[in-house]
């Protein structure tokens, strides 16, 4: 093989293992937000709850609170 052609497949080479890399750190990015989301438990925060406020202003609340009063 001559020296031009190996230079050439060694920059295609080099080519899909940065593809390869970059694709495998999405994943990964990927993978660790799913895991963060479905194992974390985060804190109560204080939020109108049903029955509470003025009837006549538009706040929001929780559908269904976890929280406990």
């Amino acid at each position: 093989m001559s020296g031009a052609a190996s230079t050439i497949l060694r920059g295609r080479l080099v080519v899909w293992l940065l593809i390869a890399a970059g694709l495998l750190l999405v994943g990964v990015a990927n993978w660790h937000l799913a895991h963060v989301a479905v194992t974390s438990q985060p804190a109560c925060v204080s939020h109108l709850r049903p029955g509470e406020g003025d009837a006549g202003r538009r706040e929001y609340g929780a559908a269904q609170s976890s929280c406990t009063p």
